[in-house]
């Protein structure tokens, strides 16, 4: 039997017949209202996290620097004192010029002669006058904060002539609501807040500031931090008796010293 084409591979296809494709749907992407709404809350909410984030650091960073500054600023003023001291002066050949004065209280003082470096603040101002009077005093500023002041003028001249010193002093702190001296009495060997020899330097003198820094508080309208610094210096100098200044004076003597006699 003799097998045809059509019988060893089948029939073949019938191109009439339609042919069957896969279907493609078209799906259609939509959002309700609330979904609109959901996501609008949803990014509101991420961007109020990050200004609140934001507004957090600027704040924390803007504290930190205030902090530093103030803490920079009670370092100097504490530095400046004790500088000035470490290069006290006093001559008993003219205590008018070289008295050290140091008062507690209300109108707290301290006031001496030094004899400056030229890194000693508005040292520049002065120029070649370097043995200066320097004044320390707590004053009232603006809001009535008060502050520590400094004040400086030449030995020989008036400190009341020299307007700009006496308008404009130098501000070493501000919120400084304390001052207190105490000076080592060698006699009693103890310390007594009253220095009534303004003819003498003190061999130990401890200085105390006090601190008064309000910090704003959302919260709590404000705060205050009080702080208080205390140091001891050792006043290296000692007042400089006469015979010393006057070698051929006699002793307890207060007369001018005698001129050589003429050649002969």
């Amino acid at each position: 039997m003799r097998l045809t084409r059509s019988t060893r591979f089948g029939s073949a296809p019938d191109r009439s017949a339609p042919v069957r494709r896969p279907v493609r749907r078209r799906v259609s992407i939509a959002f309700t209202l609330i979904e609109i709404m959901m996501a609008m809350v949803i990014f509101s909410l991420v961007i109020t996290a990050i200004y609140a984030t934001w507004t957090l650091i600027i704040k924390s960073a803007k504290i930190g620097l205030e902090a530093s500054a103030q803490l920079q600023r009670e370092r100097i003023a504490i530095r400046t004192i004790e500088e000035a001291l470490g290069s006290a002066r006093s001559f008993a050949a003219d205590l008018r010029h070289y008295g050290f004065a140091a008062e507690n209280g209300d109108n707290v003082r301290l006031s001496f002669v030094a004899r400056l470096p030229e890194s000693f603040p508005r040292s520049g101002r002065f120029g070649d006058f370097d043995v200066r009077r320097v004044t320390f005093s707590l004053e009232n500023g603006p809001d009535s904060e008060r502050q520590l002041v400094m004040r400086q003028s030449p030995i020989l001249m008036d400190p009341e002539k020299d307007e700009d010193e006496k308008e404009y002093p130098l501000v070493l702190a501000r919120g400084v609501n304390k001052m207190e001296f105490e000076f080592w009495d060698t006699r009693k060997n103890e310390w007594v807040d009253d220095w009534a020899q303004t003819n003498q330097i003190p061999k130990m003198m401890k200085i105390t500031l006090g601190f008064v820094v309000k910090k704003p508080d959302s919260s709590f309208g404000s705060t205050e931090r009080r702080q208080e610094i205390s140091r001891i210096v050792a006043l290296p100098a000692m007042t400089v008796p006469v015979n010393y200044q006057r070698p051929n004076q006699p002793p307890g003597g207060g007369g001018a010293v005698p001129p050589p006699p003429p050649p002969r």
